[in-house]
């Protein structure tokens, strides 16, 4: 099945290990093939973004994703989810969620669920500062 992505101009999408900018104009794209993973600008963090622990697990994730052998990443997520729980015992129903999906090999899935895990993180900071 392929997918139908519209960019923006000057919009940037990952496919595979390339990344690819938009012209000036918006463009439409139809993108086949099975098991290649794509990302929007929108949903892409780098070192740089990634401010909060919640964003560093979104990161480890995204690098698995994109990655051709995702294990390779395995420590530095699991180190990174160890001191979440630790720190934040509420988040473990969203870890959790992430943990299967990314055991199952799903890790598209995986970044929708850390996703949540940074919107958590987002609310429990606004109700401290609040």
């Amino acid at each position: 099945m392929a997918l139908k992505v519209e960019l923006k101009p000057h919009e940037r999408i990952i496919v595979g290990s390339c990344v690819i900018t938009n012209t000036e104009q918006r463009a439409k794209l139809l993108i086949e093939g099975e098991k290649i993973p794509i990302l929007r600008e929108k949903d892409i963090l780098t070192p740089a973004t990634a401010d909060t622990p919640a964003k560093l697990i979104y990161l480890a994730v995204q690098l698995m994703y994109l990655a051709p052998d995702p294990r390779v990443h395995h420590p530095t997520y699991f180190n990174l989810v160890r001191d979440m729980v630790d720190a934040v015992p509420s988040a473990w129903p969203i870890i959790e969620a992430i943990n299967n999906d990314i055991l199952s090999g799903d890790l598209y899935r995986a970044l929708k669920e850390a996703r949540k895990l940074i919107a958590h993180e987002a609310a429990l900071l606004a109700k401290a500062s609040g």
